[in-house]
């Protein structure tokens, strides 16, 4: 793209030179010629008049006389009838400009130039429009470059707002580029971000609704059937039978389709090194709370990897990292650590602040609540991208503020490139 403009703009710029330099150059090399040839021809007349005035009254015609009117390089030449020619200055063999001027009684004078001079001054004019237009090309260049800058960053950085979007990242882009069509898309790449995050957060309560729903109805119907099959009716308890295991089968789709969304929706998940992603995302934000007086400490223990979406789990800290920054106080940590009791990751964001009050806990991670007036998304959206990546995201404690993400830790054969040991067997 920037090659493009670039290219454009050039070619723009080039063909413009071409079309005023070539008819400018033309113009300044007849000009120059002309102009010579009208000096020539009024210093030719001035002497004209002057030797008139002698031939008139029969005076003897000494040239001398006119040599401020003849320059060092020209030569002037009278013809008298019946008379030998009388020539003064300097004599050429070679291409001359010639002006001749009729005087009283047939006689005539002639002005001779050398041409040398005319063309020197007729290059340096051209040499000089040339030189125009060139500059007029490299200036052109520069500002095509410059043009092609500003034009192709906000594309760049648009294109890749809109990838962050795609992969799960819908935190809202402050950043414009004073370009009315490019801030226009902007708008409209936060406003999707924001719609996006609300159709995310809704699909996560349907599904946990039907789910819920679901396994309590199909729960009480087996307890139903259960009670069934202790009846004295032989045909009353197969019949029963027969449905408890159609209600088994039920449970066990239900299930299936439940994994089977919840692969989809951790599609995008892969093995992450904590040890080079957080402290990219801490760098991020360590300006952000350094412009508020603030501190952004970071402790990661060795050799940490968990399974996630590299966009969802960039918001996820984002949102925790943005939440202490709006309602915390003092220094910030971001650490991660293992957990003993299973295959899981936990991350954690902390501040040294007042802490959440008593009557936010209980809808800390409800939709439109906040503390603050900001607009109480941000964590029921970061709950539903740890969810979406088979993790959670939890009020660890409430004074100070301590939030938890609790991510699974790949499984071996989800690390490409890394040979694992085999497990030894006995002989």
């Amino acid at each position: 793209m920037r090659r493009r403009i670039l290219l454009a703009i050039l070619l723009a710029v080039t063909v413009t030179a071409a079309a005023l330099g070539i008819p400018l150059g033309v113009t300044a090399w007849e000009l120059v010629h002309n102009i010579t040839r009208d000096d020539l021809s009024t210093r030719a007349e001035r002497i004209a008049a002057s030797l008139n005035d002698r031939v008139e009254q029969g005076e003897s015609l000494d040239l001398s006389r006119v040599r401020l009117a003849v320059r060092d390089d020209e030569s002037l030449t009278v013809r008298l009838p019946g008379r030998p020619d009388l020539t003064y200055g300097a004599e050429h063999d070679g291409e001359q400009i010639v002006e001749r001027v009729e005087l009283l009684d047939s006689a005539s004078l002639e002005l001779a130039a050398p041409v040398g001079p005319l063309r020197a001054r007729q290059t340096q004019v051209t040499i000089a429009v040339l030189l125009l237009a060139v500059l007029s090309v490299g200036t052109g260049t520069v500002v095509a470059g410059v043009t092609a800058r500003r034009l192709v960053r906000p594309l760049h950085h648009v294109a890749e707002r809109a990838a962050r979007l795609g992969a799960g990242d819908f935190r809202p882009d402050p950043q414009r580029y004073n370009v009315p069509e490019l801030d226009q898309v902007a708008e409209t790449l936060d406003s999707s971000a924001s719609a996006l995050a609300s159709l995310v957060h809704r699909e996560r309560q349907l599904v946990g609704d039907v789910s819920h729903q679901l396994r309590s109805r199909l729960t009480a119907v087996q307890l139903r059937l259960d009670s069934l099959t202790m009846h004295s009716d032989s045909e009353v308890v197969e019949d029963a039978g027969a449905a408890q295991e159609q209600a088994d089968q039920l449970a066990q789709v239900l299930d299936e389709l439940l994994a089977a969304a919840r692969a989809a929706r951790e599609s995008g998940a892969e093995p992450l090194p904590l040890s080079t992603t957080l402290p990219r995302i801490a760098e991020e934000w360590r300006a952000v709370l350094q412009a508020d007086g603030r501190t952004l400490k970071l402790r990661i223990a060795p050799g940490l990897m968990v399974r996630a979406t590299p966009a969802r789990l960039r918001e996820i800290i984002g949102v925790l990292l943005d939440n202490a920054k709006r309602h915390g106080a003092g220094p910030v940590t971001l650490s991660a650590r293992p957990r003993d009791r299973d295959d899981t990751v936990v991350i954690q964001v902390s501040d040294t602040g007042p802490g959440i009050p008593d009557a936010l806990v209980p809808h800390m991670f409800d939709r439109g609540v906040s503390g603050a007036g900001s607009t109480g998304v941000g964590l029921a959206l970061a709950r539903a991208l740890a969810e979406a990546d088979g993790g959670r995201l939890e009020l660890s404690a409430q004074r100070p503020a301590t939030f938890s993400v609790f991510l699974r830790v790949p499984k071996s054969t989800e690390i490409a490139g890394v040979d694992w040991p085999e497990k030894s067997s006995p002989r």
